[in-house]
């Protein structure tokens, strides 16, 4: 099975604290998620928030329509009558991503309402979009904690809208509060009692389990995922579409439409965009991920490979590196020397080894570009040309 791919970094990413995409920014980063790294779906902004929202829905709207891409482009929307497919439809959109009640605490305490109340609001919705040629799809919000605590509740919402020509069912874990055995469970019980919907799994990450949660998510038959450049969103943020991308492609050797080569690139620009850095240690994207630190790291890649995994660094536009430090051992220089061209007998990598690790004690920093100025000092004199290959 192909797993769908919506990114959310335009609208939900854009609701980490401090972040604020400007028009430029939303459409060079829409047309990148959409050609380059190829998501499937874009959901883009918030309808009503701002003439800035407005704005820039408009811009990436006039884009996709040249390049075919109108139907990839998705507005989160309200429970308001006719209002937020109004405003969308003139922003030039055609996709709706209505936000609905997911828990029964939500319709009562939030909105003061019957369940059927609420029910009756959102096909009066829908019937109004559906006049106005605009595709729907339904966020059960706080459905995590509806399945928890009134799973009758999200049935019945469910059985009552399943006829309508809602597109897709997406199933938010909206404080982050899932387990991954609960989100096998939750997802398996939709999929198992709605065969004839297509259900997405949108993830929050307050517990560290978001990508856990979507393994199992996958593996209950979910649809689609939704995931954010960078993991980038309220509060802990979201699912990282380059984590997201590493577990459905290894570990459930499912399928989706992503370059991961372009990964790497995006994650880079939306950093710059959002202020926000990104970790070093985050996986796929961090700076020392793809860095070797152990000297018998080293060595043992200099003997088949032994410490390499399935996360490839030429796969997300990477390339693998050897940190110099206390820790280095003479297999790691070895390879910096390697890439510089600079060969060196035995005894002179004994001494370059050595004073490495002394400024690695002095918590000196040390990068391949150094090693030539180490060499001159350690051996007296800069390598001299016919020392390099």
């Amino acid at each position: 099975m192909c797993i769908e791919i919506t990114d959310t970094t335009l609208r939900d990413g854009e609701q980490t604290s401090g972040v604020s995409f400007s028009t430029y920014e939303k459409l060079s980063l829409a047309k990148i998620l959409l050609k380059n790294v190829n998501v499937d779906r874009l959901e883009v902004a918030s309808a009503r928030v701002s003439e800035g929202e407005f704005a820039s829905v408009k811009a990436i709207t006039k884009w996709a329509g040249k390049n075919d891409l109108l139907d990839s482009i998705e507005v989160l929307g309200f429970v308001d009558g006719q209002v937020s497919v109004d405003w969308i439809t003139k922003a030039g959109g055609r996709v709706i991503n209505l936000l609905a009640k997911g828990s029964q605490r939500h319709v009562e305490l939030q909105l003061g309402k019957t369940p059927e109340q609420h029910l009756q609001d959102i096909k009066e919705l829908i019937s109004y979009a559906d006049s106005q040629n605009v595709a729907v799809n339904i966020y059960l919000e706080d459905w995590s904690n509806g399945m928890a605590d009134s799973p009758d509740y999200v049935f019945f919402m469910v059985d009552g809208l399943k006829d309508t020509s809602i597109k897709r069912f997406m199933l938010p874990d909206t404080l982050g509060v899932l387990s991954p055995d609960n989100a096998y469970a939750y997802c398996k019980e939709m999929v198992s009692r709605y065969p004839q919907l297509h259900f997405d799994f949108h993830a929050h990450n307050d517990y560290d389990l978001a990508t856990a949660n979507v393994l199992n998510a996958v593996k209950a038959g979910v649809h689609g995922i939704h995931a954010t450049v960078n993991g980038m969103g309220e509060r802990a943020g979201n699912v990282p579409l380059s984590s997201v991308i590493g577990v459905i492609h290894d570990h459930l050797k499912e399928s989706t439409n992503i370059n991961e080569s372009a990964i790497n690139k995006v994650s880079r620009i939306v950093e710059t965009y959002s202020g926000v850095r990104i970790p070093a240690n985050k996986p796929v994207i961090g700076d020392f991920v793809f860095t070797q630190t152990a000297g018998i790291h080293a060595d043992g890649d200099s003997k088949s490979n032994l410490y390499y995994n399935d996360l490839l660094p030429e796969r997300f536009g990477r390339t693998r590196e050897y940190a110099l430090g206390k820790t280095s051992g003479k297999a790691n220089i070895q390879k910096n020397l390697e890439e510089l061209g600079i060969v060196l007998d035995a005894e002179d990598m004994k001494r370059v080894t050595n004073r490495i690790i002394e400024l690695g004690d002095k918590k000196e920093r040390v990068t391949k570009e150094d090693l030539p100025f180490i060499i001159a000092d350690v051996l007296g004199e800069r390598v001299e040309s016919n020392d390099i290959e």
